[in-house]
């Protein structure tokens, strides 16, 4: 729970006159969010009718202070406050007014209900109708997974929305800010046209994916007088927060409701702006300023110490080559050591961590963070963590589905417990998945007894049993385990015989039944029940939105989903993901995961500063975050020096926003080499280096 000692200053916002329109703008940690709880609850003690109040947010996970204020015994029962997105709220709008707008949207049956399409299973859909396209010779140019492939059309449909321009001219606006070779010409036109190729399958079959909920909600509902008038009088009160994250389109339905409502608070955070690459427009989110009666910024910092802001300051400077700035020696907020190889470096957050944890740091006040956390170092840093007796945990939002561990495992099991299906893991893939669901099971064991027990005879899988082994093998792989085994096989066995017609039925039982039970690790692994729980929840949605809508009517869903992990379509946002985690235990994450969840901590480690992850904007072939947008004039090309510049930004408002979110200390990591063994001089390294030297000449 969030502390509400409020100051003087935050006092005075919250308990502001009812009937105003306040913007509020400040940088990270001067108390704003703090405030909008506080006006929130001053709403409610004045009377105001918590069903009249919205709470608007760019993402599900920045609701969780006011999630958790509006769960506490004080506030009173019935206050249904709406905390939505503008995702959220489309959905709702296009499924409560569906048959007003459905035939016109030239939908082939106006007359059936939606259906509503999450991430993976609109990537579902766009796997099938591009893959014979692929085979075709399409993207040949292109040297990505083909779940990216898939993903960056769909995010391109995303950004027309968004930013409200056709989707039909995708492939056009691409076209004409490239420079390059006139090869990536023809690789727009396939963009575009796989783009129109999904548009009409969701139109033919009442599909609608994210993008085109929010052109039905802002082209056809919100001009629409009975929608638009249903909102305006049921919400009379909004809040806002983090603003600068939202995109163009909800900015234009803000200032809209912002001159209907009775009283309005928009929060906004200076120098963010983080998810552009989802659409996020911080400047036009700061022309609402312009729509509010009451300005009032929270200037300074309530989190970071004097070092770590002056550090900040000095930082931000040599980012954008300003000069030294004046101050006191940041030197005090810092800690650093030179490591030639990356292990050492490894080594060394880890003794530090240990070190800090010992001098009284609760773990969950430290955060590892680097730009992107692929297995080997999560791995890596949770193996040394461990040994050394710390706790730690990670979160890695837009990580596939299949490079879950316990994903694997479930998965595997669900193929070998359905037969019909004809997919037929690897020896391999048996053993790694006993060893994720046996409590005591190593991988050279699970690997013999899955070479003893495992076979395909006339295309049909056969487990055999443990009492079938000879007496030396199973004294080798002991009678503990092989007793957990055949618990195991014995249950795959009895559903084989009468299987469940469900996937996610069927990985219920399973977990409940057996894995979770004492003698499997689901049960003390707390990690591996929320994923549990997360695949479960992926799999009704699939079920629910294909239903009788399948691509390939000769197989199961059950086998099309478990081909589609395969096939590495990324996860959904589970906020469970964000919200189940062991409190005190060192977080590791990707910088930007951790700046959304908008938490300060005392200790940062920063991994690889010289690093390119910092400041080099991801390969993105099919798509292009900085032309698909309202700041792009659609004139000229994108030049190395546009991207310079939108590249410095980026890493402007990356270090800021870090450094806020910073109480007491930053730890440096360099090594010169990286695990591939390749020298490192990045950005952010010689803004650094800058910062360290004006400080030696200040002595």
């Amino acid at each position: 729970m969030m502390a509400f000692t409020l100051t003087d200053r935050q006092l005075e916002l919250v308990n502001c006159p009812v009937e105003r329109r306040i913007f509020l703008e400040g940088p990270a940690g001067a108390g704003k969010t703090t405030a909008g709880v506080g006006r929130l609850l001053h709403l409610l003690r004045s009377g105001v009718a918590g069903c009249s109040i919205l709470v608007f947010v760019p993402q599900r996970t920045l609701a969780a202070p006011y999630h958790e204020v509006l769960r506490r015994p004080t506030v009173g029962a019935g206050e249904q406050v709406t905390i939505s997105t503008v995702g959220g709220l489309a959905q709702r709008m296009v499924d409560l007014f569906w048959p007003l707008v459905a035939q016109d949207a030239d939908f082939a049956h106006p007359d059936l209900p939606p259906v509503f399409l999450t991430l993976e299973t609109a990537q579902y859909y766009m796997a099938r109708l591009v893959r014979p396209l692929l085979e075709e010779g399409y993207f040949e140019t292109v040297t990505i997974d083909r779940n990216r492939l898939y993903s960056q059309i769909l995010d391109n449909l995303n950004k027309a929305a968004v930013v409200g321009f056709p989707y039909t001219e995708i492939g056009a606006r691409l076209k004409s800010a490239w420079g390059g070779e006139q090869s990536q010409q023809r690789v727009y036109d396939e963009v575009q046209e796989c783009a129109t190729l999904f548009r009409r399958h969701c139109l033919a079959h009442n599909l609608l994916d994210f993008s085109l909920q929010i052109e039905l909600f802002l082209k056809r509902l919100w001009s629409l007088s009975l929608c638009r008038d249903y909102l305006l009088e049921t919400y009379t009160h909004i809040l806002v927060d983090n603003v600068e994250e939202d995109t163009p389109v909800a900015h234009d339905v803000l200032a809209d409701w912002l001159s209907q409502c009775r009283s309005a608070l928009l929060i906004y955070d200076r120098d963010a702006g983080y998810r552009r690459f989802l659409g996020a427009d911080p400047e036009s989110g700061y022309e609402l300023r312009a729509s509010c009666d009451h300005r009032v910024t929270f200037p300074t910092s309530r989190v970071t110490s004097d070092a770590v802001a002056d550090f900040g300051r000095q930082l931000g400077r040599s980012v954008n080559r300003l000069g030294p700035a004046p101050g006191g020696d940041v030197r005090a907020a810092l800690v650093y050591a030179y490591h030639r190889y990356y292990p050492q470096l490894l080594d060394w957050v880890a003794d530090e961590t240990a070190a800090l944890v010992a001098q009284g740091t609760a773990p969950g006040e430290i955060v590892v963070l680097s730009p992107f956390l692929p297995d080997v170092l999560r791995f890596s840093l949770m193996h040394r963590l461990e040994q050394r007796g710390v706790p730690a945990r990670s979160h890695r939002p837009s990580r596939a589905l299949r490079d879950e561990p316990a994903t694997r495992c479930l998965l595997t099991l669900a193929a070998i417990a359905h037969p019909c299906w004809g997919i037929h893991p690897s020896r391999f893939d048996l053993a790694y998945a006993m060893v994720q669901a046996i409590d005591g099971m190593d991988l050279v064991r699970a690997q013999i007894l899955a070479e003893i027990v495992y076979r395909v005879r006339d295309d049909t899988l056969v487990l055999g049993s443990f009492d079938q082994i000879n007496l030396e093998m199973q004294e080798r792989l002991t009678f503990t385990l092989g007793e957990r085994y055949e618990r195991l096989r014995a249950w795959l066995e009895a559903y084989a015989a009468d299987p469940l017609p469900e996937l996610d039925h069927f990985l219920s039982h399973l977990f409940g039944e057996l894995l979770s039970q004492p003698g499997y690790l689901f049960h003390r692994d707390y990690d591996a029940a929320r994923v549990t729980a997360d695949l479960i929840e992926s799999v009704q949605k699939f079920r629910w939105a294909v239903g009788e809508i399948s691509l390939d009517e000769e197989k199961s869903l059950g086998q099309e989903y478990v081909e589609m992990v395969r096939d590495g379509v990324v996860a959904a946002q589970y906020v469970r993901g964000w919200q189940l985690q062991a409190e005190d235990a060192v977080l590791l994450a990707p910088a930007y995961t951790f700046l959304m969840r908008n938490r300060p901590v005392d200790v940062q480690f920063w991994l690889d500063i010289g690093g390119r992850g910092w400041w080099e904007r991801l390969n993105q072939p099919l798509t292009h975050p900085y032309v698909l947008s309202r700041r792009w004039s659609g004139e000229g090309v994108w030049t190395e020096a546009d991207e310079f510049a939108a590249e410095q930004e980026a890493l402007y408002r990356l270090t800021q926003g870090l450094i806020r979110r910073c109480r007491r200390f930053v730890y440096l990591g360099f090594s010169e080499l990286n695990e591939q063994g390749i020298e490192q001089k990045g950005r952010l390294l010689h803004a650094i280096q800058r910062v360290l030297r004006d400080c030696e000449k200040e002595e």
